[in-house]
């Protein structure tokens, strides 16, 4: 795995961890940029992966990371298209994908996100599994059109079908469908190469995550590009194997809570061992995904 790639990763969920932006150094991040399709990007940087759409019609971003990267994001932008911003849809509402939008807002761009999004944003919360409070949103960060389904936009010669995912990672995930260009940008139901995190006290759920998966799934094919939230670029079958991963860990959990066994015994028993060398290397090691599906499968 290239080296760049993950001190990247670790980097931005070393912050979403920590729960501050401050922790974060925007002078040793940089912002890669990779073409995917005539007028599609994929960003890097130091949060969650952006899709970006740029063309005649303007700029359309899908995340926006940290707020102290929005200058190097708008500079990375720039090099692609001499529009402006006009839409940031958030895929959901970490601060890691959505830490930029009050100053894109501020800038002209029209937020956009699933209703539960900006319910959450308006309001103190708290990410029971990392025992995270986080303050609510200042207004100008809120997303200013919300769906409760799904949304079309019609820019840069390209259709971009947003659609919500219900109790995935969080409960207002939105999968981001370029369908002209081929490529899907899935937020956080898709950790490449890494065990996920599922925000049970959002609403998110492994069985969620594995029906957002089984959806996406059934609408690409094998030249479709996958943008993950976290995690290199993918393919259909690095999705399928992600898939998989999580319904076999979460079945062998599940089986062992049935039969009454504790968090420490199923720990022992290390339902994970055979996927560890492919999905463990990341921020959330093999032990802690164990207790965070434990956990969440007992609701």
């Amino acid at each position: 795995m290239n080296c760049k790639f993950v001190a990247s990763v670790g980097l931005a969920l070393a912050v979403f961890v920590s729960g501050a932006s401050a922790q974060l150094d925007p002078a040793k991040v940089q912002i890669q940029t990779r073409k995917l399709a005539p007028a599609v990007y994929m960003m890097t940087g130091g949060g969650g992966n952006l899709a970006v759409s740029a063309g005649d019609d303007g700029v359309f971003i899908v995340d926006d990371q940290f707020a102290p990267l929005t200058p190097k994001i708008q500079a990375a932008v720039a090099k692609l298209s001499n529009k402006p911003v006009r839409f940031v849809l958030n895929t959901h509402w970490h601060f890691d994908h959505t830490g930029g939008n009050e100053n894109f807002g501020k800038a002209g761009a029209v937020i956009v996100a699933h209703d539960n999004v900006r319910q959450r944003m308006s309001t103190d919360q708290v990410i029971e599994f990392m025992a995270m409070p986080i303050k609510a949103s200042p207004h100008a960060a809120l997303p200013v059109i919300t769906f409760p389904g799904e949304l079309r936009f019609h820019l840069n010669g390209e259709e971009i079908h947003a659609f919500h995912v219900p109790g995935a990672h969080t409960d207002g995930d939105a999968i981001v469908h370029f369908r002209t260009s081929n490529v899907v940008h899935l937020g956080d139901v898709f950790f490449n190469k890494l065990y996920p995190f599922i925000d049970t006290s959002s609403g998110g759920s492994v069985d969620g995550m594995i029906a957002a998966v089984d959806k996406v799934l059934s609408l690409v094919d094998d030249k479709t590009q996958l943008i993950p939230g976290h995690g290199p670029l993918a393919t259909k079958a690095d999705l399928q194997a992600y898939r998989d991963m999580l319904s076999t860990v979460a079945e062998r959990i599940r089986a062992q809570i049935g039969q009454g066994k504790t968090l420490a015994e199923v720990a022992a028993s290390k339902p994970t061992a055979d996927f560890d060398a492919a999905w463990g290397q990341g921020f959330l090691p093999p032990a802690k995904f164990v207790e965070m599906l434990w956990k969440g499968l007992q609701k």
